[in-house]
């Protein structure tokens, strides 16, 4: 389960350095910023496709070292996740509701199939909820704290996830998103995941672009072989 755990986290990740400076979990979402929350969410789950590039790092306490890896993410609300990994070393991991399917240049692939694993199910619905802005999932399996504050470039909201349920709980303390909501709606800049271990995963995301339609050879990374 750990295993599987791990690779949830590759997804889940990001620490960005306004959450880390904040105390967010000492704002709980109350009924003064719920309208704001509720608008937030509604402009992520509006749309179909989110592309852009991330920047991920593990940072593992144990050993006292962090991993950087960087590369392109598809976001599709019907479909699922994937995560175009160009260096360190390039490969291709897309998650679906019931399975993983991960390949790397020269053709070799590896897939999950996780029809009927109830935990897989679980975190694959979450992870969709929080990329996709799903507010009854997140209020339903965290509770939520969120903050908002004024920028230049316009409203930088935060929003803090303590797991409800112990099969998440037991392995993540903490989840934080970090975002925007300026002339483009709202956008998510970087997630976070606060292990139990000691160890997070920190996700920053750049150059968002919101297409209708997703390129052939993109709709094939979901295809399960």
């Amino acid at each position: 389960m750990r295993k599987l755990f791990f690779v949830f986290s590759f997804f889940f990740g990001a620490l960005f350095l306004w959450a880390q400076n904040a105390d967010i979990f000492n704002h709980p979402l109350s009924a003064r910023n719920l309208q704001s929350y509720n608008t937030i969410c509604e402009q992520l789950a509006g749309r179909p496709f989110t592309k852009g590039a991330f920047e991920q790092t593990k940072t593992i306490k144990q050993l006292n070292r962090s991993l950087t890896s960087k590369g392109d993410f598809i976001i599709a609300a019907d479909l699922g996740l994937v995560w175009i990994t160009k260096s360190p070393f390039p490969s291709v991991t897309a998650l679906g509701k019931d399975y993983i399917v991960q390949s790397v240049p020269g053709g070799t692939e590896s897939r999950i199939d996780a029809k009927g694993n109830e935990t897989f199910t679980n975190m694959a619905d979450i992870l969709g909820s929080l990329f996709t802005g799903n507010a009854q999932m997140l209020g339903t399996r965290f509770d939520n704290f969120f903050t908002e504050t004024q920028s230049p470039s316009g409203m930088v909201w935060t929003l803090g996830l303590i797991p409800k349920e112990q099969a998440i709980r037991s392995y993540a303390r903490q989840f934080i998103l970090e975002g925007i909501e300026g002339e483009r709606g709202a956008l998510i800049r970087s997630l976070v995941i606060h292990e139990q271990s000691g160890d997070s995963v920190t996700y920053l995301f750049t150059e968002h672009s919101f297409p209708a339609e997703l390129e052939i050879h993109e709709k094939a990374y979901f295809s399960v072989r």
